[in-house]
């Protein structure tokens, strides 16, 4: 059963999307709430797979609330449900998994269900679709960059923002490491240090640095990371051969 949470301030609309969303098969309304914190206190509470948010709470911000629920858990899974389409790039920033435009259509929301009972951990925790892993949506001040995840070759934490080293340039953003993490494939990246996340093929050797710590260094780029002796450790059992 997928759980489901609508965030929309009208109440008429919450029970509009109620009644269409449980039509389907094998998904429960567990929580309908109309602004920021009840809903914040209500995901916490209930941890619904699918949550259904406005952009516009009654003058609150639903793509603030959908970073902050996305923190609580990044696996959720958020669709926009709104008016606003000219919000879209931004809530595709936070990883939204679709963007419904008002009047919503009952065949548009149950194939965005369906795509999302077909990821379901039951049916897909083994097999993680790659298409998650291919892009990097970045905002800047006054650009949105998307990134090729396989362009990447290091991200560093430093001075409260993250570093994103590609061959060709580095981009900055305000998003946490752990954020970021969440977002890479975890067979081809490694978190090697408090500040560091590094992809695993664009390593080109490792030198001692200090007692628990080696500086790595990085192929296509003069760029240089760290890695503790932990790590070191996961690292050789992750990607030693007879180990795949």
């Amino acid at each position: 059963m997928i759980k489901v949470m609508v965030v929309e301030d009208e109440e008429q609309i919450r029970n509009i999307l109620k009644k269409m969303i449980e039509k389907n098969e094998g998904c429960r309304v567990v929580s309908t709430c109309g602004n920021f914190a009840s809903a914040i206190n209500e995901f916490i509470k209930l941890r619904p797979d699918v949550v259904f948010m406005d952009i516009d709470l009654g003058g609150e911000s639903g793509i603030d609330c959908a970073k902050a629920i996305t923190e609580v858990d990044p696996k959720v899974k958020i669709v926009f449900a709104t008016a606003h389409s000219e919000y879209m790039a931004n809530a595709f920033e936070i990883y939204a998994f679709d963007y419904l435009v008002k009047p919503f259509d009952m065949e548009r929301i149950a194939k965005t269900l369906d795509r999302i009972k077909s990821m379901m951990p039951e049916r897909a925790s083994e097999e993680k679709t790659e298409a998650s892993y291919e892009k990097l949506i970045i905002r800047g001040k006054e650009e949105i960059n998307i990134i090729d995840v396989n362009d990447i070759i290091m991200i560093e934490r430093t001075d409260g923002m993250s570093r994103i080293v590609t061959e060709d340039e580095t981009y900055l953003t305000s998003q946490s490491l752990t954020s970021l993490e969440e977002k890479l494939n975890p067979e081809s990246f490694i978190r090697c240090h408090k500040s560091y996340i590094i992809r695993t093929d664009a390593i080109k050797k490792l030198e001692v640095y200090g007692r628990w710590t080696y500086t790595v260094r990085l192929k296509d780029t003069d760029e240089t990371a760290l890695m503790t002796a932990e790590k070191y450790d996961e690292f050789k059992q992750r990607f030693s051969p007879g180990n795949k």
